[in-house]
């Protein structure tokens, strides 16, 4: 063998041993990572798997969940034969979703998150199905079997007291345990995310309604003269043109109620009132609603929604009250302010309302009807009557042949309206009046630091009755978790009104004045939440006069006067920043409008909760 031979044999030989020594080690390398991948491969499988299982149980849950958001009395009240179904649902999903697996992968990156939020899910909602909703059925089977009515017109108030506390511990729980889902972290993976989202829509939907059945149960015997009779006077307002706390005031009635015996007097148009002087107010409202104009309030019976706090309107209606011929010998016990969207509802759950010419008004045109339509069909002496007339209907069926069915229909109605400001009370006993406040059924400026709202009030400066046409909307934003949440909120006022309506349109819809005609021109007042504060105020579209910082009775507030062109829209961009005792999410507390939905639009947060 040649030198050159040898030489090239044994390089050859040398790289054929060296790859020999090598090789067991990249096979040992990928024999480990292939090992690796099907554990991981197998695993995820295996999650996958159960994830399916987990969605399967929950979604069964909620499917049976919703028929208690949207089933009647009788429904709920024998709820108790279906709970074990939905507890076993919502055991088994807890089960699966808390086991060895599930816990490993709440630990992993990427996933991690997801992970947890899957169990907080199935841990809310097997704490709801087995404990909230049991107490909640047991109250709504004992009462179910009372005797509600009292006669043709009145109500046996023993079971509705009885149920008050039973029912307040059940909400309370109810409402904790759905405040818990929803600070769960918002999902990334898309099955994950789909399914938190649909429990949160339903459960938030029966928490509302369970929310306003119990707070209505704590004041009806206030309402209804427990232990004592009580005369309010009933306030029937308009947002057709707007105040602060719902509109101008078109006429007015008398409730009597003693032991659950209702009886609803007569209402007088505020023509009759009027003879008999002005509401007391304060300086800063004479300031505010009076000397800075452009309209300048009188505070007579009309304005006494001008108010944003139902206790002021209570105070003026009662000095006014007290100086007129039936008032007089016959103290108020409290007010209760209404609006169409209200009597809407009342129709609704009573029967149609029929006015004299034929007119029928339903749960679906009696809103429409007495803020728009009346105005366009009926000559101006008529229009206060004819809504005093509606009103009286409406509520002397409130109560009469009441039974378990109409109770539950009307509570939650009534707790509905109530946080819309579509009804409101005030009772001049203080500690009656607190249980009001309590319930929620007072509207109030923001007064607490674990509940944030940001309030938004309107007051029309073109007298009119444009408030029909003009549509409000509102996005809430959470966009900073630290202590002391921050918000962003953008407000937007849309005058919906066309130019061909603003030019033939009755006048007194678009406004007297010439040079106003179909214009929205609104005083808006922004109260930033309790312990909380408002910043960086901005306006868009419009003729806007720049916001400016007052102080109210004591309160600060920001102040601005829009005015909106007919088909224009005004646009309010501003940050919250809530207490750090907040517990709830913010919400707005505004002037009603002339229908249920409130405008308001909820975005995913930017953050999540430390």
């Amino acid at each position: 063998m040649s030198q050159a031979n040898a030489q090239q044999y044994h390089h050859r030989h040398r790289h054929h041993r060296k790859r020999r020594r090598v090789w067991p080690w990249v096979v040992g390398i990928l024999v480990f990572i292939v090992l690796v991948l099907a554990a991981v491969g197998i695993a995820g499988w295996q999650l996958y798997k159960q994830a399916k299982q987990v969605q399967d149980h929950e979604n069964n849950a909620i499917a049976m969940l919703s028929k208690f958001s949207t089933g009647d009395a009788e429904t709920l009240a024998h709820a108790g034969d279906t709970l074990p179904q939905i507890a076993q649902q919502t055991q088994q999903a807890a089960d699966i979703a808390h086991g060895g697996l599930w816990n490993t992968a709440a630990k992993m990156p990427f996933i991690g998150d997801d992970i947890s939020t899957v169990q907080g899910m199935t841990t809310a909602i097997n704490g709801i199905v087995q404990d909230s909703i049991p107490q909640f059925v047991n109250v709504l089977k004992t009462l179910s079997d009372a005797q509600i009515a009292n006669g043709d017109d009145g109500v046996n108030l023993q079971p509705i007291i009885d149920a008050v506390e039973p029912l307040k511990q059940a909400n309370a729980s109810f409402q904790q345990q759905v405040r818990d889902y929803d600070a769960l972290p918002t999902p990334e993976i898309s099955m994950i995310h789909a399914a938190y989202s649909k429990g949160e829509t339903q459960l938030n939907e029966l928490a509302d309604r369970v929310n306003a059945l119990s707070n209505t149960f704590q004041v009806l015997p206030t309402l209804l003269g427990g232990g004592q009779q009580r005369t309010y006077a009933v306030m029937a307002m308009t947002p057709s043109e707007m105040r602060s706390s719902g509109g101008l005031i078109g006429s007015v009635g008398e409730l009597v109620t003693a032991n659950g015996t209702v009886h609803v007097g007569d209402f007088r148009s505020n023509g009759d009132y009027l003879p008999y002087g002005i509401g007391d107010h304060s300086a800063d409202m004479k300031r505010v609603f009076t000397d800075e104009g452009p309209l300048h309030m009188s505070f007579d019976i009309r304005d006494l929604a001008v108010f944003p706090n139902t206790a002021d309107s209570a105070v003026a209606m009662q000095s006014v009250w007290n100086r007129t011929p039936w008032g007089q010998g016959v103290p108020l016990d409290g007010v209760v302010m209404v609006d169409p969207v209200f009597l809407q509802e009342l129709i609704a759950i009573n029967g149609n309302v029929t006015l004299p010419d034929g007119t029928v008004l339903t749960g679906d045109n009696t809103a429409e009807f007495l803020m728009n339509t009346v105005y366009q069909k009926y000559p101006e002496s008529e229009t206060d009557a004819l809504f005093g007339v509606v009103a009286s209907q409406a509520m002397k069926s409130m109560f009469s042949h009441m039974s378990m069915g109409k109770l539950y229909k009307t509570g939650q109605m009534l707790g509905t309206m109530a946080k819309d400001r579509h009804f409101t009370m005030y009772a001049f006993d203080e500690q009656i009046e607190q249980g009001v406040q309590a319930a929620g059924f007072t509207g109030q400026t923001p007064n607490s630091e674990t509940d944030p709202s940001v309030g938004i009030y309107l007051t029309e400066q073109n007298p009119s009755k444009m408030g029909w046409y003009i549509k409000r909307e509102a996005k809430i934003q959470r966009v900073n978790c630290d202590d002391g949440d921050l918000y962003h909120v953008e407000f937007m006022v849309h005058n919906t009104m066309t130019q061909e309506e603003a030019r033939t349109l009755p006048m007194y819809i678009t406004g007297n004045n010439t040079n106003n005609t179909g214009k929205a021109m609104e005083k808006i007042l922004f109260y930033a939440p309790q312990g909380g504060s408002i910043s960086n105020l901005m306006q868009l579209g419009g003729n806007v006069d720049a916001a400016k910082e007052t102080t109210i009775d004591g309160v600060n507030a920001y102040e601005t006067y829009v005015q909106i062109n007919p088909g224009q829209i005004a646009t309010f961009t501003f940050d919250v920043r809530v207490s750090p005792k907040a517990t709830a999410p913010l919400t707005i507390d505004q002037t009603p409008m002339g229908w249920v939905d409130d405008g308001i639009t909820y975005l995913d947060p930017k953050c999540e909760d430390k």
